[in-house]
């Protein structure tokens, strides 16, 4: 009876868990973003097609662009960032496991056979010794373990558990953050490819003209400074198409390290940029930034500082250990199961830490103190999601005015120059004219080109920022 009440005893004090209980940290969360507040009626912030029938995750679907569809998934197969965050994930899931065992006994079991000769000395010289042959067989079994009293396991476990969850974060935030950089420098190779178009093809307007003003020159319309003039704006552009190879080859060695690929094996075919950014919503919703990984990171790692301060309370309490020993022994095996030869030991044990200097008080004092840094750092991802939020349509906002004001520019100007050649050809302007005319050309379509690209960078930047796309699944 005495055994019963110590057994139910134990099993009602393991269900106490010393240290506090987990209650996430509130956190004021504005209703809209402060950017849509300053959007004009006529925005371009619109209703966009939530397409529902994309697979969830996969948010550069939304640029419709197979090229880009295959090399993130290319990506998310090879990526070595990746794989790298899936091992980590894999050990802190086994760290769970390893965590839960502490839950239940500890067996171990042992056998050996020996074989003994002893010999007993004569007692008179006449004697002869007498010498014995003995073997002995044993099997024994044993156990021992330890009642989580006061929560000690069941917070690490929590612990562990948090920490599993942290790093399943962590995977989709690191996940997220190589997606949307291939996706950026996919969008800024497009963008360097259409800055190579532009200047090739300046490169002709240019050698076309250059040969119009040998002809004026030998018509006695043009001087020699004009030629040179032209020469010289010619072999700056030939220099400008050069070097822009520079930039298109190290985005595309980039693109090829991204999707696990040496640069030696991996081109992409010059495709300048046609891409739109995609239709934003009128309004996001802040809740939308609850799906951000690296903010369910933090909140998790939260969950973990919590649950560590009560394993380290737990150490201030005593700890029993029960073990049990039995088994077999005997000279062989077929006397192993006549109850004689059948011995057991039970051991319960009680150690209690008297004096440890203060070593335990300055472990809790680290845990609340480690707990305490974590809701901070919490806090201040979520603030600098919101940020980041914000950094992004700023800079969609401006950058979609600029690049209307820049198409309408680039009209404008290879209007002007069309009208200045057709006077230079008439012999009404001079060749000077002609070439600021070229040049402001030349910079108005290469500004709209690189606004273009920025605007599609941005859009991928947008969609990160919150935790990948506008749309609640």
């Amino acid at each position: 009876m005495k055994h019963r009440v110590i057994i139910f005893f134990t099993f009602f004090l393991s269900a106490c868990a010393v240290g506090p209980d987990y209650v996430q940290p509130s956190m004021q969360m504005p209703v809209e973003y402060k950017e849509f507040a300053k959007a004009p009626d006529d925005a371009v912030w619109k209703i966009a097609d939530p397409q529902d029938m994309q697979a969830r995750g996969q948010w550069w679907l939304i640029f419709n662009d197979p090229q880009l569809n295959q090399l993130e998934d290319q990506l998310n197969i090879s990526n070595q960032t990746i794989i790298n965050a899936k091992a980590n994930y894999q050990q802190a899931h086994a760290m769970v496991n390893e965590a839960r065992a502490a839950f239940f006994p500890i067996l171990t079991g042992s056998g050996s056979i020996t074989r003994q000769r002893q010999t007993t000395s004569s007692i008179t010289p006449s004697d002869h010794a007498l010498t014995t042959i003995l073997d002995s067989h044993s099997a024994l079994l044993d156990a021992s373990w330890e009642p989580d009293l006061w929560g000690s396991v069941r917070r690490n476990v929590e612990a562990n558990v948090a920490g599993e969850q942290a790093s399943a974060a962590l995977l989709a935030s690191t996940r997220l953050s190589v997606q949307a950089l291939l996706a950026q420098s996919y969008f800024q190779l497009q963008a360097l490819d259409s800055d190579q178009k532009i200047l090739d093809d300046t490169v002709l307007k240019y050698e076309k003209l250059l040969q119009l003003t040998q002809h004026q020159y030998n018509a006695g319309v043009a001087m020699r400074a004009d030629i040179v003039q032209a020469k010289t704006v010619l072999q700056t552009t030939q220099a400008q198409a050069i070097n822009n190879g520079i930039a298109r080859a190290q985005t595309e060695h980039a693109v090829s390290v991204l999707i696990g690929k040496p640069p030696a094996e991996f081109s992409l075919k010059p495709s300048p940029l046609t891409a739109t950014p995609p239709s934003i919503p009128v309004q996001l919703p802040s809740v939308l930034l609850e799906r951000r990984p690296d903010i369910a990171q933090a909140e998790r790692l939260m969950a973990q500082a919590n649950a560590k301060i009560g394993v380290a309370i737990a150490a201030y309490f005593p700890s029993i250990t029960l073990s049990a020993t039995g088994g077999f022994v005997g000279n062989g095996f077929s006397h192993w199961f006549s109850m004689p030869l059948f011995n057991w030991a039970l051991s319960p044990q009680l150690a209690q830490t008297i004096f440890d200097g203060g070593a335990r008080s300055a472990q809790v004092d680290a845990a609340r103190a480690a707990y305490e840094a974590s809701v901070a750092s919490y806090r201040q991802t979520v603030l600098s999601a919101f940020q980041d939020v914000e950094d992004q349509l700023v800079a969609l906002r401006i950058l979609d005015a600029q690049s209307v004001l820049l198409e309408q520019a680039a009209v404008n100007a290879q209007e002007a120059l069309i009208l200045v050649i057709n006077q230079y050809k008439a012999g009404t302007v001079a060749y000077a004219s002609v070439a600021n005319a070229e040049i402001s050309a030349f910079t108005a379509q290469k500004n709209l080109a690189d606004i273009q690209g920025l605007r599609m960078t941005t859009a991928v930047g947008l969609i990160k920022a919150l935790g990948g796309g506008w749309k609640l699944f």
